[in-house]
C-alpha cells in the first residue's frame, strides 16, 4: 500500500511539468468521440490523470502500472492491388504493454466490450485500484475514449499519457516491437 502512495506522489509531482499550452486543444464531448480520433484532444479525461512523457517514464519505470496501448491494427487499403504484397510496419509500443486495437472506439460492439472488459480484468487481477496508463499516438482520441470507459466502470488509478507513443519515441525511450492481443 505505502508503494502505491509513493508512486502517485511521484506522478503526481511530475504532472506540473506540462507542454499543452503550445498545442491546440479540444473541448471534451459529453460522451465518448465517435470518429476522428486523430485529431486535436481535450487536456484531460474525466477519472485519469494526464501525464506527459517525463511522469509517463517515471511511472513507466516503477513497474507499478499496467500499460495499455489502443491503437488499431493496420488494415490492407482498400483498392490496393490484391496481388500485391502488402506488408505493413511493425507497431512498436511501451515496452511491457498490453496492445487491444480498437478498444478506444467510441461505440465498441457487444463482444468487443467484452474482449475489452476481460483483458483489463486479467492484467489488473480484478483490482479496481491498480494504476493503468492508456495511450496510443499524440492527438488520438482513442486512449482518450479508452481511460474514460475505464474511469466509468470502477477503475480509480487511470492515466492518459496524452503524447503516446509520439512522444515516448521522441524521447528517445526504449520501445519493442509490439503484438496485438487476439480479438473479437
Amino acid at each position: 500500500m505505502r508503494a502505491r502512495a509513493a508512486i502517485g506522489s511521484l506522478v503526481l509531482g511530475l504532472l506540473l511539468i506540462s507542454d499543452d499550452g503550445a498545442r491546440a486543444q479540444a473541448p471534451e464531448p459529453e460522451g465518448y468521440r465517435l470518429g476522428d480520433y486523430r485529431a486535436p484532444t481535450p487536456a484531460a479525461v474525466p477519472g485519469a490523470v494526464t501525464i506527459g512523457t517525463e511522469a509517463a517514464y517515471q511511472l513507466w519505470q516503477s513497474g507499478a502500472a499496467v500499460w495499455i496501448d489502443v491503437l488499431s491494427t493496420p488494415h490492407r487499403p482498400e483498392n490496393f492491388p490484391p496481388q500485391a504484397l502488402w506488408m505493413p510496419m511493425p507497431r512498436r509500443n511501451i515496452p511491457g504493454s498490453l496492445w487491444l486495437p480498437d478498444v478506444g472506439r467510441g461505440s465498441l460492439s457487444p463482444e468487443l466490450e467484452a474482449y475489452f472488459r476481460s483483458h483489463l480484468e486479467a492484467a489488473t487481477r480484478g483490482l479496481l485500484d491498480r494504476p493503468i496508463a492508456f495511450y496510443c499516438l499524440a492527438q488520438c482520441w482513442m486512449s482518450w475514449n479508452a481511460a474514460k470507459r475505464a474511469a466509468s466502470w470502477g477503475y480509480s488509478q487511470l492515466y492518459w499519457y496524452r503524447d503516446g507513443i509520439d512522444g515516448w519515441e521522441a524521447a528517445k525511450l526504449p520501445t519493442e516491437n509490439a503484438v496485438p492481443v487476439p480479438g473479437p
